[in-house]
């Protein structure tokens, strides 16, 4: 059976003919026209929008060895399950994760070995000065919040991540548009120009993140990113000396899925960044390819916080080295009311007012 060639319109989706008035392909719906040379090209772009997969390469990791483990201890959380790595020396008493009371459980078995850590820059009173800084001009903070909150405990984690290096090949196709505007005696004109934009090349990465942590929400350990790898050493247990140290239980195969989301995501928007001189730019596909992967173990610095009000418990991090603060604030529903009610009536006053002109006018 003869299969039917049916072309379709990059702008709208509609069928489109070939119009031999103009010899070129035109849409009948929208009315957009076709060199038949461009959209071949165009087709054969399109069937190429496949990204390939990629074997990463799982470099042989350190375990630890019987010297590293003496004066090394794990505690395990009583409610969420954590387990955490700290010194002989440590005091632990509440799960930095969920604020629960962890035990003693043992020494350090089946871990694999950091191969660098980046060491704490910021020390405690830092990170409460981060936390005073990360309550000011919050305007829908409830007032007595800042007096009366507790902090409960405040915990310095080396958090575990799994670094990864790629290079990404990347052909992307994009969709732009030009606007032109001029008048005569009688009309108003307007004509927009389409331009199908393809740009190619690559990308290398270094270091991209990925916390190998279940109980740090991915979220979370993003948002206060970025870490220096400037400041990286190689590992020694002897870093751990007064901190925690989250033992992984999200190893690097589980998140490569995550990392090769970041990086293509990462080289679509250097790509589309480096389109100019249209008045719109949109996606119309290609594909990203990953190749030359690496992956490294290594132990970030992370400052959580527990404070609680009403009853209720909130965490906020800080980045250990940079000192960038996140972690969400409770919201005083009065004062949201009020701020929407002012909101309205502004609306309101400005909308009358308009009436009012043009019923003058």
């Amino acid at each position: 059976m003869s299969e039917i060639q049916e072309y379709k319109c990059p702008c709208c989706g509609g069928a489109i003919e070939f119009d031999s008035s103009l010899q070129k392909l035109k849409c009948p719906y929208c009315d957009t026209e076709f060199e038949i040379d461009a959209l071949a090209q165009y087709e054969k772009d399109v069937s190429k929008d496949e990204d390939s997969n990629m074997e990463w390469d799982i470099s042989s990791m350190q375990t630890w060895t019987e010297d590293d483990e003496q004066g090394m201890k794990v505690y395990i959380c009583r409610s969420c399950g954590g387990e955490i790595m700290a010194d002989e020396n440590t005091a632990a008493s509440l799960c930095p994760f969920c604020d629960s009371p962890v035990v003693m459980k043992g020494s350090i078995k089946g871990a694999l070995k950091p191969d660098c850590i980046i060491p704490f820059k910021l020390d405690k009173k830092a990170a409460m000065a981060g936390f005073a800084q990360h309550l000011k001009k919050k305007a829908l903070l409830p007032k007595v919040f800042k007096t009366e909150n507790h902090i409960e405990e405040i915990k310095g984690i080396y958090v575990p991540y799994w670094l990864f290096d790629t290079k990404a090949d990347a052909h992307m196709r994009y969709k732009g548009t030009r606007v032109r505007y001029w008048s005569d005696s009688r009309y108003n004109y307007t004509e927009t120009s389409h331009f199908a934009i393809t740009r190619d090349g690559d990308i290398s990465f270094a270091h991209v993140p990925a916390d190998g942590s279940s109980k740090m929400p991915d979220e979370l350990m993003e948002s206060i990113e970025p870490f220096d790898f400037q400041d990286a050493v190689p590992f020694e247990s002897a870093y751990f000396a007064g901190y925690f140290a989250d033992k992984y239980d999200v190893d690097e195969k589980q998140s490569i899925i995550r990392v090769n989301e970041r990086v293509r995501n990462a080289t679509a928007q250097n790509f589309m960044n480096t389109i100019q001189g249209y008045h719109s730019v949109i996606p119309d596909g290609g594909n990203i390819n990953l190749s030359e992967g690496k992956t490294c173990y290594a132990m970030y610095p992370v400052w959580i916080l527990h404070t609680r009000w009403n009853g209720q418990l909130y965490t906020f991090a800080m980045n250990g080295q940079t000192g960038k603060f996140v972690g969400n604030l409770p919201i005083d529903k009065g004062l949201l009311w009020k701020y929407f009610g002012i909101a309205s009536g502004i609306a309101f006053v400005a909308v009358y007012l308009l009436m009012a002109l043009a019923w003058l006018l």
